[in-house]
């Protein structure tokens, strides 16, 4: 069984295999799973908030509109004691871009740097041409919205 790995506290990447588990889901106390796929099924955690990201590992889907609203609901739920589970088929493209994409809006990284805290949690992460475009320009976005709130105050 692949497991779910640890990218930060509160945040597991992982397989669709992984999360199929409810006991292993159970035992990292996940509360929130974010099935980033059009077709792999929920797991049946009956206390667990589901969300679908319906997407399919192809370079020209829109990952990039999710980004905000995904990276929302991880914050949520790490900062409420809870854990969340990022997955998708096999846990290397799609729910690679979102962990990463969460790390450089809410924990403040430079995309370089958070995606090198998914591969190293994940070494076979890689996401794809496209998703890797949208990891750039949300990059860009970031530091136009941070660069807009500091002229505002």
């Amino acid at each position: 069984m692949a497991p779910p790995w640890p990218v930060a506290a509160g945040l597991l990447l992982g397989s669709a295999q992984a999360a199929r588990d409810p006991a292993l889901l159970a035992r990292r106390r996940v509360t929130l799973c974010i099935n980033v796929s059009r077709r792999q099924p929920f797991p049946g955690l009956p206390r667990a908030r589901c969300m679908r990201v319906p997407v399919f590992d192809d370079p020209a889907e829109d990952l990039y509109r999710y980004f905000d609203r995904c990276g929302d609901a991880i914050e949520e739920a790490v900062t409420s004691g809870g854990t969340c589970l990022v997955y998708c088929k096999n846990g290397r493209s799609r729910s690679a871009a979102v962990c990463t994409a969460y790390l450089m809006r809410h924990r403040n990284l430079a995309l370089q740097e958070a995606f090198a805290t998914v591969k190293a949690a994940r070494p076979e992460a890689e996401p794809n041409p496209g998703f890797w475009a949208q990891l750039q320009r949300y990059e860009d976005d970031l530091k136009m919205r941070k660069q807009s709130a500091e002229q505002r105050t």
